[in-house]
């Protein structure tokens, strides 16, 4: 078992002396070797925030968190610092996830200055063959990320999440913004980073088909609980939640034409156990 989450909870402070958000609600998820494991839900369901915590990016209010063998809940920074090489994140925006000063070639060699020895001859190399394994050109390194388009921004992230051959990591939103095309171009290069360095993914996602396509088990997410989860193919054929009915049934048909579903969001979701589809 590569990431192992046991009862984690968290809340935030409302705004203006309002009463604590609670964020997430008695999380326990595993994610097994060499395994694509979708989380899904509506914004502000939890999914990012359960994606920080399990990278020690924020802490957990209770609750562990087991990362390739490392308890990151209680982790100190230089612990963390240490491990960070071995788990990494690609973040949704893909541009404000880039320094706009800094070139290209130096993002994605930050990771290599922060976490190896490699000289800046050896840097100079590892990037340019990064950014061919990413399916950019090498003379994109000189650039700066505003000089790119929105697909280039985020394999520049990925080559950048790879440098350190991480055996983990963590989408969140990775195909968010951008058209159908440069998404099924962009699954179709994760799937092959994946099997090339066989990799550990979490993916978050608002993007139904993608999940469906390339994750092998999905937990779906509401009001900070995880309320069904099991292997993708089942639960989306035979979805056991209510809400998860919901989310497959919003999802908007290919043909601007077709004639949508009747479909409402259920008034008793909270009163209904989670779920879990073919265990």
């Amino acid at each position: 078992m590569v990431i192992d989450v046991r009862h984690v909870s968290k809340r935030f402070a409302g705004k203006r002396g309002a009463s604590n958000v609670a964020a997430l609600e008695d999380i326990s998820l595993s994610v097994e070797s060499g395994e694509t494991f979708g989380i899904v839900g509506e914004s502000g369901a939890g999914k990012s925030t359960l994606a920080r915590i399990m990278l020690g990016l924020i802490p957990a209010d209770t609750g562990e968190v087991e990362i390739l063998g490392h308890r990151i809940d209680g982790a100190s920074r230089k612990e963390l610092r240490a491990w960070r090489a071995d788990m990494q994140i690609v973040l949704q925006n893909a541009q404000e996830a880039l320094n706009p000063r800094m070139k290209v070639g130096s993002a994605i060699a930050e990771p290599l200055v922060l976490h190896t020895e490699m000289d800046a001859r050896a840097r100079g190399t590892r990037v340019s063959q990064l950014l061919e394994d990413v399916q950019l050109s090498a003379n994109l390194a000189g650039r700066h990320p505003q000089q790119l388009s929105g697909g280039q921004q985020q394999r520049v992230n990925i080559a950048r999440a790879i440098a350190t051959n991480p055996k983990v990591l963590v989408f969140d939103e990775p195909t968010a913004g951008l058209d159908v095309s440069l998404r099924a171009d962009l699954l179709r290069l994760l799937m092959r980073i994946q099997a090339e360095l066989e990799l550990t993914y979490v993916m978050i996602s608002h993007d139904l088909p993608a999940i469906r396509r390339v994750c092998d088990r999905v937990a779906v997410m509401y009001r900070g609980r995880i309320v069904e989860t099991g292997p993708s193919a089942q639960l989306f054929e035979n979805p056991g939640h209510a809400y998860t009915k919901y989310l497959i049934g919003a999802e908007l048909p290919i043909d601007p034409n077709a004639t949508l579903p009747p479909f409402s969001l259920p008034g008793d979701l909270d009163l209904v156990e989670e779920s879990v589809v073919g265990q």
